[in-house]
């Protein structure tokens, strides 16, 4: 083990890009003990040397039978599989986009803690300024048919997106002028000058899959998303053994290229993941020990360590997980009222963020900020929050009102400001039905609105009808989201919400600036943002992009959701990372495979 990526010195001091936190990766090992622990009633002081157990000390005794050495996963996969093709919007897990690299991998991983781009199928990069990243490959890759996978495969992945513009991967060529292999484990990649968005490469790299170019060169281009694949193939540690309407189960393959990297293969021999029908079937599994770990909204998860389950999450307190993403209120700026910026502060003042914290989010989220950058973790170095406090807004009614009033607005009889002869509603405000924390956040924003004098009321289509009312431009106001914590937020956030060059017209679709919010200098300062290449200048160019935000306001955050719910349940494994263990990241996609090889079994 003395080349492994948890042990070797030399793998601690990955290469650091220009502009980017990329450093050590602090993944020293964490072991504990192997005892059996004194089952699921035991004591913290019984477990004292264990880590990664319930967030109440508490461990199990170890899961007999044929499912003692498997990792029972639920909060993927919700349906019978239909294709594990990866290039499909409808891929099942694990091929599909962005999730765990069990079976398909990218060539480099992210760390949603320390914010650190880490080795892949690559196993460094160089960055030379804005003009080029170059990838090595890591020695003796294969697929899990045992062919080589080289460089040539890893472009070839990548200029799939250039034959069909349908996939995921297509969007790599609005970042990149090049991708070439210039021997068998190098690639270099010319970054698009007109662009020179480092970053935005970076994360592509983190999240598009490499695929066996001797598979996928026998799909016709326009076929690559919808044909139908019943055996991926990929470098990842585990292989499809069977899938039906009931699970998915993997098989650990022992020929993994990345045994030495790693020090070994992943604890677990299979990967199960049933089939729930809900939310809750699953939640009730896992209350009992019967997953291991999971990705599902769990309402006051708290109760269960407090019933003696030996339940753990990676904060101990509130939040209870690490934040990942901003659902924002997204205002829409071509209708009446709400073209104007102060109407759209007093909306933002008005509601109850703390209500929507405690009741819509059982408090996995803390109250939001006036900003479009995450105030904690790998973003939090861009956070000014001197401005937010002085320039920004908080919750209080009276403000709200104030601003109305100053912008000359009036009450009507019946209750409602009339601002510049625009009466502010009847407004109505969307997100998709069954989105219940998003659906209850709707809830308390609507009557936020209502008692300071804005008439807002919810509805809740299907999401297929709220994404074209988004999407198209016809919605009043919208819960809905944006880019999530990753290699190249909150710049891509910004995009999201302020982008001119990417909005499109009422009626058409756009992907960014769905409120259609309108400024002749955003532009040049976004391309000023993406193209620093340090963190001060990122930091100054954030800093005037959040002035701008905080003063026209074209949408608001309501929450910091997580951006993957990582729950664990320490019945058959232990050594879970956690904030007090914190040797692996609280993730399952990108760097959160490093805990497979780190947890410990207990024995049954």
């Amino acid at each position: 083990m003395s080349d492994s990526i948890f042990e070797s010195s030399s793998r601690r001091t990955f290469l650091k890009a220009a502009g980017l936190t990329v450093g050590g990766l602090a993944l020293a090992a964490c072991t504990g003990t192997q005892t059996p622990g004194g089952g699921a009633t035991g004591g913290a002081t019984a477990n004292s040397e264990k880590k990664g157990i319930g967030n109440n000390g508490k461990v199990g005794t170890g899961r007999k039978g044929a499912t003692a050495d498997a990792l029972l996963i639920a909060g993927f996969q919700w349906g019978p599989p239909a294709t594990f093709n990866p290039l499909s919007p409808t891929a099942a897990w694990p091929a599909a986009a962005n999730v765990m690299q069990i079976v398909y991998e990218t060539p480099l991983r992210w760390n949603i803690a320390t914010g650190e781009i880490m080795p892949g199928i690559a196993k460094e990069y160089k960055v030379d300024g804005t003009e080029s990243i170059t990838l090595t490959m890591q020695d003796g890759v294969t697929f899990s048919d045992g062919s080589a996978c080289s460089a040539k495969d890893v472009v070839f992945s990548y200029e799939l997106g250039k034959k069909n513009k349908g996939i995921n991967v297509a969007s790599f060529w609005q970042l990149a002028d090049s991708m070439e292999a210039t021997d068998d484990k190098t690639i270099v990649i010319k970054v698009n000058q007109k662009s020179k968005n480092v970053s935005n490469v970076l994360r592509m790299l983190t999240e598009n899959y490499v695929l066996p170019q001797a598979v996928f060169s026998s799909i016709a281009d326009d076929k690559l998303p919808t044909e139908v694949m019943a055996k991926p193939i990929g470098t990842g540690p585990f292989t499809l053994d069977k899938a039906d309407q009931t699970q998915v189960v993997l098989k650990r393959s022992d020929a993994y290229w990345g045994k030495t990297f790693y020090g070994g293969t992943p604890v677990m021999s299979q990967i199960i993941h049933p089939i729930f029908k809900s939310n809750e079937d699953g939640n009730v599994k896992f209350q009992a020990g019967e997953l291991d770990i999971m990705q599902q909204f769990v309402s006051q998860i708290w109760k269960m360590w407090e019933g003696g389950k030996p339940v753990g999450t990676y904060l101990k307190d509130k939040p209870y997980y690490l934040p990942g993403s901003m659902p924002m209120l997204l205002m829409n700026t071509t209708k009446k009222g709400l073209d104007n910026p102060a109407v759209r502060k007093a909306i933002a003042t008005a509601i109850d963020y703390a209500s929507i914290a405690d009741t819509a989010m059982s408090g996995y989220t803390d109250v939001v900020q006036a900003s479009l950058i995450m105030p904690t973790g790998a973003e939090s170095k861009f956070f000014n929050k001197a401005d937010a406090e002085a320039n920004g807004w908080k919750y209080d009614a009276a403000a709200a009102e104030k601003l109305l009033t100053d912008a000359g607005g009036k009450k009507g009889s019946d209750g409602v400001y009339v601002v510049d002869g625009n009466r502010l509603g009847p407004y109505k405000l969307i997100t998709p039905t069954g989105w219940t924390d998003w659906n209850a956040s709707c809830e308390i924003i609507a009557k936020s609105l209502k008692a300071i004098g804005i008439d807002c009321a919810t509805n809740f289509p299907q999401q297929a009808e709220t994404t074209q009312a988004i999407q198209g431009g016809t919605f009043d106001l919208a819960v809905w989201y944006v880019s999530g914590v990753n290699p190249a937020t909150p710049w891509a956030r910004f995009k999201d919400i302020m982008s001119q060059s990417e909005m499109q017209p009422l009626g058409k679709t756009t992907f960014a600036n769905y409120g259609r919010w309108k400024n002749d200098q955003v532009e040049a300062m976004l391309t000023e943002a993406s193209q620093a290449v340090d963190d001060a200048a990122k930091k100054a160019a954030y800093d005037k992009l959040d002035a701008l935000y905080r003063k026209e306001v074209p949408s608001c955050p309501i929450m910091y959701r997580p951006d993957e719910f990582y729950e664990y349940n320490a019945t058959n494994f232990y050594n879970w990372p956690d904030e007090n263990n914190s040797y692996a990241p609280p993730m399952f996609r990108g760097a959160g495979n490093t805990w497979m090889y780190k947890i410990q079994k207990i024995a049954g």
